[in-house]
């Protein structure tokens, strides 16, 4: 996934920056400038936090996975090239099972270097789904974290990097 300048194509291209997920879960997912659904959660695995794709709500009401490589932000709008990158319910809870999904993070304390940073508000991320920082609300104001090893994430009975 990444946003690509004008006249510029393809996951390598000079200029691509990290995503915020707020901004993404925003946009549509099209084919062809035709809506297909919106993405309501994106899915980090369990392990590393990598991001792995989007739950995306399609305008039949049915909810399919959509994986990151297969998607491409351009303009104001998330583009595929085919309908079947759109992964149906089944293998929607097969990467549910193995990933958290950020709106359950959101709120959840983080640390950094073992002291609270804050509440996890959103995530960026690089075109191979690694994190690059993680924005948490703290002491009254929006904070930028780099995502390293100092970081954890409190999420319920387990603390996750």
């Amino acid at each position: 996934m990444s946003r690509f300048p004008d006249g510029r194509l393809g996951h390598d291209a000079p200029g691509v920056t990290p995503l915020r997920s707020d901004e993404l879960l925003a946009l549509p997912v099209c084919l062809h400038g035709i809506q297909l659904g919106r993405p309501v959660d994106l899915l980090l695995d369990h392990t590393d936090l990598k991001v792995l794709g989007f739950d995306v709500l399609c305008g039949d009401d049915v909810h399919r996975f959509l994986p990151l490589p297969t998607a491409v932000v351009r303009g104001d709008e998330i583009t595929i090239r085919s309908p079947l990158v759109l992964l149906e319910e089944d293998e929607l809870a097969f990467y549910q099972a193995r990933a958290f999904g950020l709106t359950s993070l959101r709120g959840t304390p983080v640390d950094r270097a073992g002291r609270h940073a804050g509440l996890l508000k959103d995530v960026a991320f690089l075109v191979d789904g690694a994190l690059t920082e993680l924005v948490v609300e703290g002491e009254g104001a929006e904070i930028r974290l780099p995502f390293d090893e100092g970081v954890r994430i409190n999420a319920g009975n387990r603390s996750v990097a």
